[in-house]
């Protein structure tokens, strides 16, 4: 393996692997309770839907042009509305019958709770999913960047590092909110950021002689579309559900308005004929 390889490769894992202390800042506390669950899912809701439109679609629109980013985009988010019709989803609320002794009621309570916890992991997933394919790209730029020297690399490196703790964040939460289990949250938080160095492993060895860039752009855009769709479709009812309208819709636009800084300062880091 080539020595600058093996550099982008190190640079990418600071980066990746920075969603692994999200999730020790989520495991270090106690479990939240359904409204804070609620109020962060919206929360990541936000971190989500702020990628989808405001960097993968916006990359690839100005990338490819209007009409193919947007072809791209919807694209992604016709193919996911399709594939979530053959995902099973359990239902927020089970049907109780209030003639019910109070130990049938208390049953019922468990189950409840047994189909939120349900409903959260498959959340959790998602967001593990989403932010995933966000980081691949990331670790394409670590790639390029560091072509461009060490110095480069190293603050494109320490940029994406804390950029990428609240998704890790966004990942471990759900997911120990569910499981209860510390490792499973930190396990999946920390598989998401190793999307990484996959990127530079990718693209250092089929770009550019085997991958177009038109073609990558466009897939990232309907990658994008899938993100948005998987944010409006399932996190966003959550936070409803769990923090109600008014609260969850104001967790929303913080978590958009704290990437669209996060994504700002990342851009600012990059060198000027290089971008994510």
């Amino acid at each position: 393996m080539d020595s600058e390889v093996l550099v982008a490769l190190s640079l990418s894992m600071v980066g990746g692997l920075s969603t692994s202390l999200g999730a020790l800042l989520v495991i270090m506390t106690k479990a939240p309770n359904l409204k804070m669950l609620g109020l962060l899912q919206g929360f990541a809701a936000g971190l989500m839907l702020s990628i989808s439109f405001f960097d993968l679609a916006h990359n690839a629109i100005n990338s490819i042009g209007f009409l193919k980013g947007n072809i791209w985009f919807f694209g992604g988010v016709i193919f996911f509305a399709i594939i979530s019709n053959f995902i099973p989803e359990p239902s927020l609320a089970p049907t109780i019958d209030m003639k019910n002794k109070k130990k049938k009621v208390d049953d019922g309570g468990k189950d409840l709770m047994k189909k939120h916890r349900r409903q959260v992991l498959f959340s959790g997933i998602i967001t593990a999913v989403g932010i995933s394919l966000h980081n691949f790209p990331e670790g394409m730029a670590v790639f390029l960047g560091s072509l461009k020297g060490l110095r480069v690399g190293l603050n494109l490196a320490l940029a994406i590092a804390l950029h990428n703790i609240p998704e890790g964040v966004a990942v471990a939460l759900p997911v120990y909110f569910a499981t209860q289990s510390k490792w499973q949250a930190f396990k999946l938080a920390t598989v998401s950021g190793l999307a990484e160095p996959l990127g530079v492993i990718i693209v250092a060895y089929l770009f550019p002689s085997s991958l177009d860039p038109e073609i990558l752009e466009g897939l990232l855009g309907a990658v994008g579309g899938v993100m948005a769709f998987l944010t409006l479709h399932e996190m966003l009812p959550l936070a409803f559900d769990y923090a109600g309208q008014k609260q969850a819709v104001k967790a929303v636009f913080f978590g958009m308005a704290f990437m669209s800084a996060s994504l700002y300062f990342l851009e600012i880091s990059l060198p000027k004929d290089l971008s994510l």
